[in-house]
């Protein structure tokens, strides 16, 4: 019996582009003393990253593939396929890795291999829609002599920043400063420039503040302002705005402010010609407004969410979507007689004539540093099998 770990180093969520590393450990751990204990043999182990991609039946419509021919390599149990058994297509891959062959492991004895791999700065994000998934994982695979092969799959989540491809990094190679007490190996130092230069493009996109006023009215007239600051945010960060009611003719009752994302299918993909939008709803602010001339809200942006996106298949877009409660005619304030009681209760209109009205507002949600998405991440960095 060998055990197989996997760990990745950094943990589970990373920047197309960053490097990936994974140790992987594989342990005899039968105890020498133990009167069955014996030498283990490994023939070999490989790595590969690959991107899995699911549609729902009902909503997309692929084309058939052009791969049409039976590949009969790919059912012998004996050959690493790392999607073997799962469902959909696996539309990124980059080239398997020989961790070792011939492994002779004794009671107790242990082996760690280290797994590095750029991740492609072209692909999609990890994503899980009501109508496609992108899914990534690590794969391990590991075989005995004259034995099937067993599959470790090890999922993490990516995040893609548009524009980071075509940006420079902030020094060259030869005027970075160095430090003699670390590691000096370049694809440490290009990988740490690459979070640095995304940390840098993101802070400047989401840090510029103008205050944006939108007035608020239906048929009847207006019904107040509302303001909000920026419009492009970062996953982790929280939408703050603001109303006033006390320049508006109608009163407002109730509004209910919700962070939606909207899930579209490219045309010719499309099951159903026209079919409707898939929306997503991750945040979402109700309160009642009678009489309040000025009022606020504050939603966060779950670091779990995916940015906004496109594919040649599918688009994401965030927005706030407004829903407003106001009257039809002015309600009557109560008075009260000169020589009323001390004790005095008033109740409410039983039934009230209202309308109500809906408004979207885009904004533009883009990934955040992939260290802090990681420390809240619900993904396990850590898989292991027996063999």
């Amino acid at each position: 019996m060998i055990e197989v770990v996997a760990k990745l180093v950094r943990g589970p969520v990373f920047l197309a582009g960053e490097m990936l590393e994974c140790f992987i450990t594989f342990t005899n751990p039968l105890s020498s003393f133990s009167t069955s204990a014996s030498s283990e043999m490994l023939a070999w182990a490989s790595a590969q990253i690959h991107c899995q991609f699911h549609t729902s039946e009902n909503r997309v419509l692929l084309p058939p593939s052009e791969d049409t021919k039976h590949d009969v390599q790919a059912e012998n149990e004996t050959v690493f396929v790392p999607n073997r058994g799962e469902r959909g297509q696996c539309i990124l891959s980059t080239p398997p890795k020989i961790l070792f062959c011939d492994l002779r492991l004794d009671p107790g004895e242990s082996k760690s291999y280290s797994y590095c791999e750029t991740l492609p700065i072209d692909g999609p994000p990890s994503f899980r829609g009501q109508s496609v998934k992108y899914v990534y994982k690590l794969t391990i695979g590991c075989q005995r002599v004259n034995s099937p092969i067993k599959l470790l799959r090890v999922h993490f989540r990516v995040l893609v920043l548009h524009g980071l491809k075509d940006s420079q990094f902030p020094q060259d190679d030869d005027m970075a400063p160095s430090n003699p007490f670390l590691d000096d190996d370049e694809s440490i130092r290009k990988d740490s420039r690459l979070v640095d230069l995304a940390t840098e493009l993101l802070m400047v996109a989401t840090s510029r503040r103008n205050m944006h006023l939108y007035n608020i009215s239906n048929s009847r007239g207006k019904v107040g302002t509302f303001c909000i600051f920026k419009t492009v945010y970062k996953i982790g960060e929280d939408i703050i705005g603001t109303f006033n009611f006390s320049e508006g003719d109608i009163p407002c009752l109730q509004y209910c402010v919700s962070l939606q994302t909207e899930e579209s299918i490219q045309e010719e993909f499309q099951r159903r010609q026209g079919q409707p939008l898939s929306y997503s709803t991750h945040a979402r602010h109700q309160e009642s407004c009678l009489h309040t001339s000025r009022s606020n809200f504050s939603l966060p942006i779950p670091l779990s969410s995916t940015p906004g996106f496109a594919t040649n298949i599918v688009t994401l877009k965030w927005r706030l979507h407004f829903e407003f409660v106001t009257l039809r005619e002015p309600l009557e304030v109560p008075t009260f007689p000169e020589n009323h009681p001390e004790s005095m209760t008033w109740t409410g209109a039983e039934q009230i004539d209202v309308d109500t009205f809906s408004w979207n507002l885009p904004i533009k949600v883009l990934p955040t540093n992939p260290v802090v998405a990681s420390y809240v991440s619900q993904i396990s960095s850590t898989n292991s099998i027996t063999l």
